[in-house]
């Protein structure tokens, strides 16, 4: 049972900011809400502070704001544990009602500590298997890319790549594949198959470039939820925490997004016909962009043509017209598309500070 109080638990005047860097440290994806008397009044979870950042809840907003928004919900009453049970009444009602986490509480409801599914099945599979694509022949790193594919090339200590995979063996993740393509003996040779890695690995060699998603349909149909992620991205994303966002909307597909601002160097002006009505000094206009790393169900295998050039964006057009469910999961975390060698040069600064 996880036990530190100071960090799982939070007043309900505290902030969402706060919330949230109490979520980071703790690595449990939920902080508890309590009163004065340390009586468990809500949670926060991991997914629903990225649900508020869609809603554009401000991160300084009191954290009432973010429980007032689940009061409608099935979400609105915390499913707890009480204290003295023993591991067999948590991890019932954990299955039952298909938690990864369980606040336990005493017989006046003050809490006592957290309860997650990995104490007790601390060996059961996520379900989560890994494709990284990592093919692609990374022009614009020029002349970096001349003999070595993007994905090799050294962040700090290590190749790219395998920063990634070694995240995804942390997050439980023990089959990886590896589109390939360019210079792909470098990265076989590096890698073999994953032993020194803690990981299976296989290898999905593509002739010719098949797009960012054509490798899939190089492959057979998976059993368990797959994680696609272009193998050119430097981030520190909690790929838990997005499968239980996955999860919890029932999703075919999910996608990662990132904020992007846009400032015009302009003052805008407008108009309608030939009056002004209003201007505007160097607006910023904000986006959600898409990060490049998604979540996809077995099914949605069944739409991607087999050996032929295919790109995720076409198969997320042509799931959402047929009324796919496809979610968005707002990345809070770093995130880096080591696209350019300004790009790369800020990576290497970067990742000396995480090494700190």
């Amino acid at each position: 049972m996880y036990t530190d109080l100071d960090t799982l638990c939070i007043t309900r005047d505290g902030t969402i900011r706060e919330a949230a860097s109490r979520i980071d440290r703790s690595r449990l994806s939920i902080v508890l809400v309590i009163d004065a008397d340390r009586r468990l009044v809500g949670t926060v979870t991991d997914g629903d502070l990225r649900r508020t950042m869609l809603a554009g809840l401000p991160l300084d907003s009191p954290l009432q704001a973010l429980l007032d928004t689940k009061a409608a919900s099935t979400y609105a009453v915390p499913v707890v544990g009480m204290a003295g049970s023993d591991s067999r009444q948590f991890l019932a009602l954990l299955q039952q009602h298909k938690l990864s986490q369980l606040p336990v509480v005493d017989g006046n409801q003050c809490v006592v500590g957290l309860v997650t599914l990995n104490d007790f099945l601390p060996d059961q599979s996520i379900g989560l298997q890994a494709l990284i694509m990592a093919g692609g022949a990374g022009t614009r790193l020029h002349p970096l890319t001349v003999g070595t594919p993007k994905p090799m090339l050294p962040v700090g200590d290590r190749p790219l790549m395998q920063i990634l995979i070694e995240q995804m063996r942390e997050a439980g993740i023990k089959q990886v594949s590896v589109a390939t393509h360019h210079h792909k003996d470098k990265i076989t040779d590096h890698f073999g198959d994953g032993t020194g890695f803690g990981v299976e690995l296989s290898y999905v060699a593509e002739d010719r470039p098949l797009g960012t998603a054509g490798a899939l349909g190089l492959m057979s149909r998976p059993q368990e939820t797959m994680l696609v992620i272009n193998g050119d991205i430097l981030t520190q994303v909690d790929f838990r925490a997005m499968l239980m966002y996955h999860r919890a909307h029932s999703a075919d597909v999910t996608v990662a997004v990132r904020q992007f601002e846009l400032q015009l160097p302009y003052g805008v002006i407008d108009c309608n016909g030939a009056d002004v009505v209003s201007l505007r000094e160097k607006p910023k206009t904000s986006f959600l962009i898409n990060a490049g790393i998604y979540l996809l169900e077995p099914s949605v295998h069944d739409h991607i043509p087999s050996g032929e050039r295919y790109d995720m964006t076409t198969l997320l057009e042509k799931l959402i017209a047929e009324g796919c469910p496809v979610v968005s999961f707002p990345l809070r975390e770093y995130w880096l598309d080591i696209g350019q060698i300004d790009d790369y040069n800020r990576a290497q600064k970067d990742v000396a500070l995480w090494q700190v």
